[in-house]
């Protein structure tokens, strides 16, 4: 689906409107095709923490050109400042003294990554001055404007070389539509750190079961993984058959027709996965309805019960999918269990208290898992908020554009950004990666 008012805007009388009225003017995003090189440009690097002496080395692995000092009038495409070195609130000064000099140097669509040291894991005026780190990247991320994205990466000590995943999607056009995002590597526990032979292709032989795959954001994440070398076990309801055995055929995958808040599903989705594949790598919970009514008006008597249907699809159904698979031991060593949760989930919304409580939920089953697993095995979520499927395009027009701008790039994201930011979670060398909720909202306005 397109994004009609950002073709009207780059017409002459759009520029003319939006030049004369203050209206948005959303950049038309970089994004990944298969085959090209992470970042299109150069990337300057500074702090004076645990990671500045390495990180030259480990973009240089990925791929990615950098430099420790800009040139006079070079652009650049991306930022990384390693603020692990900060200690106090007057150290934070160090961060102006970075940014300032460079971010009119920046590039459309550029990419900017602060570093830092997870603040719990700090005391007294560090965890002062890491703390801070969330407000300013927060802040810059609606400065930056252009398509451009802000980021926080806190590190543990010990997992420096574990950041080399999170550098390689967010200074990628991968991450297109996920900014002002503060993710935690290495936070639960002491991860091994899974190294990968060849970055186009890291899930090759790997086995990726993704639920509701069929269209919109499902399909694109069979694709992306398909794309990174995974081989796809797609899992839909029967009424959506055809669709699914078809991009299964496409893509060489395998498929399972099942209504997931069946009683046996989880059974006969372990018993599948075991005895045709021997066990999967990637779990991904991307199956979702919506029943959309305010609560007040909700009965509990009315056909197809709003509240159940909606807490048993999108909740209920992956946390014993997961359960049976863990029990079992169907999830392979270092494998990744990955839930589609919602902005709903984060800031609620009217008429959605049970989405809303469902995607909440899937938030809660992260939270309730990271410290659980063992064998390497990971647990993350996806946030989605705008994003143009044929089922936003059934919005009314107002809420439908209110929707797409209300965030800092003034647009809807697209199924892909979903599937880029999913992919990223299933990558081996994402294994220290485990805990995160990550909203895919160009940074809207509302919620955490």
């Amino acid at each position: 689906m397109s994004d009609k008012y950002q073709g009207f805007v780059t017409s002459p009388i759009g520029k003319l409107l939006v030049k004369n009225l203050g209206l948005p003017n959303p950049t038309e995003l970089d994004r990944y095709s298969d085959g090209d090189p992470l970042v299109q440009g150069t990337v300057l690097v500074g702090g004076t923490g645990r990671l500045a002496e390495s990180l030259p080395g480990l973009l240089d692995l990925l791929g990615i050109a950098s430099k420790t000092t800009q040139a006079d009038g070079e652009k650049l495409k991306g930022l990384v400042f390693d603020a692990t070195g900060l200690k106090s609130a007057a150290d934070l000064v160090a961060l102006r003294d970075f940014f300032t000099p460079v971010l009119r140097s920046l590039e459309s669509c550029s990419r900017v990554i602060v570093i830092g040291t997870p603040p719990e894991q700090t005391k007294g005026s560090e965890r002062v001055a890491q703390r801070a780190l969330e407000g300013f990247t927060r802040s810059l991320g609606k400065e930056i404007g252009r398509g451009g994205t802000v980021q926080l990466v806190y590190v543990a000590e010990g997992e420096e070389a574990a950041i080399t995943s999170s550098l390689a999607f967010f200074l990628s056009p991968k991450s297109a539509y996920v900014s002002a995002q503060v993710v935690r590597v290495g936070a639960h526990g002491k991860a091994t750190t899974t190294s990968v032979e060849d970055w186009a292709k890291p899930l090759a032989g790997k086995i990726a079961l993704v639920t509701g795959a069929s269209r919109g954001i499902g399909e694109s994440i069979a694709r992306v993984l398909h794309r990174d070398g995974a081989t796809i076990v797609g899992v839909d309801v029967p009424q959506a058959a055809s669709e699914l055995q078809s991009l299964m055929n496409e893509l060489d995958g395998d498929w399972l027709t099942i209504d997931i808040t069946a009683k046996d599903a989880p059974q006969r989705i372990a018993h599948h996965l075991k005895e045709k594949h021997g066990g999967v790598d990637v779990v991904v919970h991307n199956a979702g309805i919506t029943r959309d009514r305010k609560l007040a008006n909700m009965s509990p008597n009315e056909k197809g019960d709003r509240w159940t249907s909606v807490i048993g699809v999108n909740l209920t159904a992956p946390e014993l999918i997961t359960r049976e698979l863990l029990d079992q031991k169907i999830i392979n060593k270092g494998g990744s269990i990955i839930g589609v949760a919602s902005i709903a989930g984060i800031a609620g919304n009217v008429g959605q208290t049970n989405y809303a409580a469902s995607k909440a939920g899937v938030i809660g089953l992260v939270d309730s898992l990271a410290d659980e697993l063992k064998d390497g095995i990971t647990v993350n979520a996806v946030a989605p908020g705008f994003i143009i499927t044929a089922m936003t395009a059934a919005v009314p027009f107002a809420t439908r554009e209110v929707g797409q701008r209300l965030n800092a790039m003034s647009q809807g994201g697209l199924p892909v950004d979903v599937a880029e930011t999913i992919a990223w979670y299933a990558n081996p060398a994402s294994s220290a990666v485990n805990g995160n909720v990550v909203r895919v909202c160009g940074q809207m306005m509302l919620g955490a």
